[in-house]
């Protein structure tokens, strides 16, 4: 039995098909070879995260095929419903990387507030020649404290963004069409914690009262969620990261924001033209840089690849 991990398998989650009885393989196949490779191996199982296209022309033409899995929670690389129209089985792990990506958010936050992704380019560079016109130029930094934290997308990555954020004493509102209250437990390490119930609020409202806006949403269809009438909503000096899909934030309009100074700072995991970003965008001083790491932490694979294979083998019916 054949799992093809063609973007890659944590080694716990290798071992744990391993001791199913399972064949793992992770040989990176070329897009363009993959049916011709599933088909010639006798695959039974194919594992994606990202960067694999899982569209109908491999449904279609490999009829091995049992299982596809998306390590992550996002499955817009997969066409998901004539997968299952086919009799294919589509997992994924939604919750396995949540903690990871909201970590991730705040870590662009801190960096934008006392500008970390511009004076970790320039002090290496003239760090000892002019250190008194840095200190000077990176001296109006801000604190999160007491902030509002808006989160557009209150599905589990964004309520571990709430669940964050309230620890810091920020205020936390939210925007989301599918969920109209979110109850949040924050847990604290010596078995106490605290319920926060959050009601969503309009877009509009959300992007008019936040200090910072943290997008958690799908990849879009119909255009951009967060263009230039958008960005006109928001508090001058606003803050705004995007560590879920390329494409929801116009990359255009967000630039000519920072410019313009409307916009403090950005903070970029994902981009539109990954894997090769705009310069433009890679070049701004303003922007906190990852190159769609989100999920990428030691403990988010390990659960990834545990999940994947408990699943797996639930379906398979393997003891």
């Amino acid at each position: 039995m054949k799992v093809l991990a063609n973007d890659g398998l944590d080694q716990s989650g290798i071992d744990a098909l391993k001791e199913k009885g399972f064949e793992v393989i992770t040989a990176k196949v070329p897009q363009e070879q993959l049916v011709d490779y599933i088909n010639e191996h006798g695959v039974r199982t194919l594992l994606v995260r990202s960067a694999t296209q899982v569209r109908k022309d491999i449904i279609d033409n490999c009829p091995s095929i049992e299982i596809i899995g998306r390590g992550g929670v996002g499955m817009d690389n997969i066409d998901v419903a004539y997968a299952r129209e086919k009799g294919i089985h589509v997992i994924n792990t939604p919750s396995a990387s949540s903690e990871s990506v909201a970590e991730l958010v705040f870590a662009h936050l801190f960096s934008g507030a006392r500008f970390l992704q511009d004076s970790n380019r320039k002090m290496p560079l003239v760090g000892d020649t002019e250190f008194a016109g840095l200190k000077k130029a990176y001296a109006a930094g801000i604190e999160l404290k007491g902030k509002t934290i808006g989160i557009v997308g209150m599905g589990r990555i964004g309520q571990e963004v709430a669940k964050i954020a309230l620890g810091l004493g920020m205020r936390v509102i939210a925007a989301d069409s599918n969920v109209g209250k979110a109850s949040i437990k924050v847990k604290f390490y010596n078995n106490q914690f605290i319920n926060v119930d959050i009601e969503t609020e309009p877009l509009q409202d959300v992007l008019k009262h936040s200090d910072f806006i943290t997008l958690h949403v799908p990849a879009q269809k119909d255009g951009y969620m967060i263009g230039k009438n958008e960005f006109e909503m928001m508090k001058d000096g606003v803050a705004v990261v995007n560590c879920s899909r390329g494409g929801v934030i116009d990359e255009e309009a967000l630039i000519d924001a920072l410019d313009s100074g409307k916009v403090r700072f950005a903070g970029l995991d994902v981009f539109i033209n990954e894997p090769t970003p705009s310069k433009k965008v890679l070049n701004h001083s303003k922007i906190s840089l990852t190159p769609h790491t989100g999920a990428s932490t030691l403990e988010a694979q390990d659960r990834i690849g545990l999940s994947l294979a408990e699943q797996i083998s639930s379906i398979l019916q393997i003891q």
